[in-house]
């Protein structure tokens, strides 16, 4: 697909639900929106029941009225296909439709997400509202595109319904053929799992230590990626058949979906829903953590989806449901800062959520611009600001690349096995916030790249240093992969428990780092979780002191190209190498046997020669991301902090949101946002 975003600069919009409101509001509303300077609105995706209130009977009198309406008003309305939320009547008729949990507990309706993907009732009637709106609205002037449903794996990522258990089933059978390969492949002949005849296959189920068998699980998630994209699919073909002048997205981005496979093979781009203030409430007991500032690396996975994306959901309140997640007010300039936020890391579309503050349902807490009582606050005036800014300097953007020399590569396979094996899949968080920290605070642009079978050395080539923490499935293609990104001379870092699982989640017959051996440089000889009773080892490289926290390997040098960096210090494996350095063809390769901290991958970071650009010197709570056309490059400048900060210029460079020149020094304001530009 295209994965592009059509215009010529990067403009904002919002959230709305007509349908929620007294049809004597929507003029202001509207109005209001235009005049903030908003050029989209996004509306439908909850109103099944609106356009279809009765099996069979159709109306879209209330929309067509909205529509128009907001197109008198100067707005260009994305609508969206209404099937995350199925209507009480279908839900009541057919059951079956619903989603049933592992336990076999049916999830009724009262909420949202509470269909199953494979029941083919549901994707009868999902077949049959999509088509009677994508016709209806197929040549309406106003509408710019569609959305496809709402947030895909939202309230739930597992499903177990009958549907499901059958759908696995076939799905099984054409990924292995026969059930000796199956059982195979899940490892059944341990605890006597074999099966014999195809109905003994199901999702995982209940088991009495509660449970999965870990390669069967690692297929469940497979599964439901595949049965979602299958569902999406369903939509967008008939959406590109009906309106093939419309562009097709969806929003959100959850677990058990491979939303590279989605956007490739379904969409124009992709959509996210930016949320930063979920920082503040899941800051993970961290010293120091990144609050909002996390954000920017949700933003970077989302760019590696989609290198021009769209935020359909850019928060402007607080946010809580009236039973969870409980959210400050964003304070004067975060608003702002969130959106540049999101801008600085690709985005090209910007629609809040939302104009209106529901007064009733389990979101009346969840803040939109508008408080209840619909009068003027700084919340608005905040986005008009933004508004205004985008017009002048919103064609400037638009469009253009974000630059970054180093990566941290992810996959998927390792992502849904390291769900259930704790011997590797929490290792990898820890080490990723570490490293996103490491490069945040030296200000050094970094993408997330995600490795899939089809990748390139020629991709990987336009980094100088990937970070590839703790892949415990790496198959023979993907080893040669990386071997040949550092013969080419790249710099490859990796951590414990890399290298030792085939495609399916098998250990191979080798000693630790498996396949990737050759290319660390060691082997491992010995290894062990750090016991909570134990004192935590250290190691020491040069004069610096580490801890080496969570699991710790004892490494062998396998070649005269590696050099020992660390070693440990007050354990059994005292004075044994820890932390090494290869000399790998033209390039290097890292191998730490531990799980990085802070400070580790600080130093490491700093040991790679890898800097920051050389035009500006920044405080700490400043980030730094750059966009860059053809010919220009912009620095965006984000403060995190409710302090002032002052930024040292090592050259004059115009700020393109004031149009101001500074010479050698200027200052950026509590939450300010700054976009520099070469004099």
């Amino acid at each position: 697909m295209n994965r592009a975003i059509p215009g010529k600069r990067i403009e904002l919009g919002v959230c709305y639900y007509p349908e929620q409101w007294d049809e004597s509001l929507w003029v202001d509303d509207y109005k209001r929106m235009a005049a903030m300077g908003f050029s989209y609105v996004r509306i439908g995706e909850f109103a099944w029941s609106i356009f279809e209130p009765l099996q069979g009977v159709f109306s879209f009198d209330l929309f067509d009225r909205a529509i128009s309406l907001a197109e008198k008003c100067g707005l260009k309305v994305i609508m969206s296909t209404p099937t995350a939320t199925p209507p009480a009547w279908l839900t009541h008729n057919h059951p079956e439709v619903l989603n049933v949990s592992k336990d076999g507990t049916t999830h009724h309706h009262g909420l949202r997400g509470h269909y199953n993907y494979n029941s083919s009732t549901y994707r009868e009637f999902t077949k049959i509202i999509v088509e009677k709106l994508t016709k209806h609205y197929a040549n309406h002037s106003a509408i710019c595109g569609l959305q496809i449903g709402n947030e895909f794996n939202c309230e739930s990522n597992v499903y177990y319904s009958d549907a499901d258990h059958d759908a696995f089933r076939e799905w099984a059978k054409q990924k292995y053929g026969t059930l000796d390969q199956l059982n195979d492949a899940w490892g059944t002949v341990f605890w006597n799992q074999t099966y014999s005849d195809w109905e003994q296959v199901f999702l995982p189920r209940v088991t009495p230590a509660d449970s999965d068998n870990p390669h069967h699980a690692l297929d469940e998630k497979r599964f439901v990626s595949d049965s979602t994209i299958r569902y999406a699919k369903l939509q967008a073909d008939i959406i590109r058949e009906h309106a093939p002048n419309h562009w097709v997205t969806t929003n959100g981005k959850f677990g058990h979906l491979n939303h590279h496979q989605l956007t490739n093979n379904l969409l124009d781009f992709y959509a996210y829903d930016s949320y930063p203030n979920f920082g503040f409430v899941f800051s993970e007991g961290e010293d120091d953590p990144l609050f909002d500032r996390k954000w920017s690396w949700n933003l970077s996975t989302v760019r590696d989806i989609s290198s021009q994306f769209a935020i359909f959901e850019q928060q402007s309140g607080p946010g809580g449901w009236v039973n969870r997640l409980e959210q400050p007010t964003p304070k004067p300039g975060q608003i702002k800062l969130w959106t540049y936020q999101s801008i600085a890391h690709g985005a090209d579309m910007v629609l809040y959520f939302r104009l209106r503050t529901a007064i009733k349902g389990t979101e009346m807490y969840w803040h939109g611009l508008n408080n209840y009582d619909n009068k003027p606050n700084r919340r608005l005036k905040e986005a008009a600001k933004i508004g205004e800014e985008l017009k002048r300097v919103g064609e400037n953007l638009f469009g253009t690349d974000y630059l970054a020399e180093a990566a941290i590569l992810h996959d998927y396979d390792n992502e849904w096995d390291g769900e259930l094996d704790t011997w590797h899949g929490p290792f990898t968080g820890k080490s990723i916030r570490s490293w996103f920290k490491a490069f945040q605070y030296q200000h050094i642009p970094v993408d997330c790249f995600t490795l899939d079978d089809d990748t390139t050395l020629d991709q990987l080539m336009t980094y100088k240093v990937l970070v590839y923490p703790h892949a415990a499935i790496v198959t023979p293609k993907r080893a040669k992969l990386l071997e040949q990104f550092s013969e080419q001379g790249g710099t490859l870092i990796l951590g414990s428990r890399s290298g030792y699982k085939n495609e399916y989640g098998h250990a191979y017959m080798k000693s630790f780092p498996g396949l990737l051996s050759d290319l660390a440089g060691v082997e491992v000889n010995d290894f062990t979780r750090i016991n909570k009773v134990d004192d935590t080892p250290y190691i020491e490289w040069g004069e610096h002191t580490v801890k080496a926290e969570t699991f710790n390997e004892v490494l062998t040098i396998l070649s005269e190209k590696t050099t020992v960096l660390a070693t440990y210090q007050n354990s059994y494996y005292a004075n044994e190498p820890a932390l090494v350095r290869t000399s790998f063809g033209k390039g290097t390769c890292y191998y730490y046997g531990g799980v990085f901290n802070d400070q580790l991958a600080d130093l490491l970071l700093t040991d790679t020669g890898l800097k920051t650009r050389s035009e500006l010197t920044l405080p700490k709570t400043i980030e730094l991301a750059i966009r860059a056309s053809k010919d220009k490059e912009y620095f965006f400048l984000l403060n995190y902090s409710g302090e002032e900060q002052t930024i040292t210029l090592n050259e004059p460079m115009n700020e393109l949101l004031s149009d101001v020149t500074f010479q050698s020094a200027c200052s950026i304001e509590p939450y300010g946002v700054m976009i520099l530009t070469k004099v």
